[in-house]
């Protein structure tokens, strides 16, 4: 004699995020990720922090703070033109965001000696959209100035010239310590003398 069974319903699926159970959900996986991070950037560690922040901005592309400190992550290791489309979407995100701009001047310059015009002229649109948005940004005032003394032609004192000394004054306005920029504004001068 055989029993009878009860029918087998198909199982239901879970309703349980596509996560594994221990996992945190996403956004708290993108902060502890930025976290972790941030930690390591603020250690000058940017090799070890890249892989951390490259996996939060793919989980959470919408992240303006996951681009940024991936832009600056991929800047502090020279991989300046990586940073760029990071910085440029970052911008999207956060276009009122005087931080972002600067990250983003960085990584259109990349190293000064070698950077191109047109790459300057992208550089100095960033900082000015900075500037526009925070008057007394750090540094900017003296990346600026750093440019057009870069592009400024043999000792005569020609329009970039003036305009590196107007930055480098202006620098000093915002930091009256910053010995680089006093430095630079003097030997202008001197090229006017």
């Amino acid at each position: 004699m055989s029993k009878h069974r009860k029918p087998q319903l198909p199982k239901m699926p879970s309703l349980q995020p596509t996560t594994e159970r221990n996992e945190p959900p996403v956004a708290e996986r993108v902060q502890a990720l930025l976290a972790g991070g941030t930690r390591l950037l603020a250690a000058k560690r940017p090799g070890e922090a890249l892989p951390l922040l490259t996996e939060a901005w793919e989980l959470a592309p919408d992240n303006a703070a996951a681009a940024i400190n991936l832009g600056g992550a991929y800047i502090l290791q020279g991989k300046h033109a990586q940073a760029v489309p990071v910085l440029e979407a970052a911008v999207r995100l956060e276009p009122d965001n005087p931080m972002v701009w600067i990250n983003l001047a960085a990584a259109y310059l990349g190293k000064l000696p070698f950077a191109t015009a047109e790459r300057q002229e992208r550089s100095i649109q960033a900082f000015e959209r900075a500037l526009a948005l925070d008057p007394v940004a750090p540094n900017v005032h003296y990346n600026l100035g750093l440019i057009y003394l870069e592009r400024s032609v043999g000792d005569r004192l020609d329009q970039d010239a003036e305009r590196a000394a107007a930055h480098f004054t202006a620098a000093l306005e915002t930091n009256p310590n910053d010995r680089d920029a006093q430095h630079y504004l003097d030997n202008i001068r001197k090229r006017g003398e």
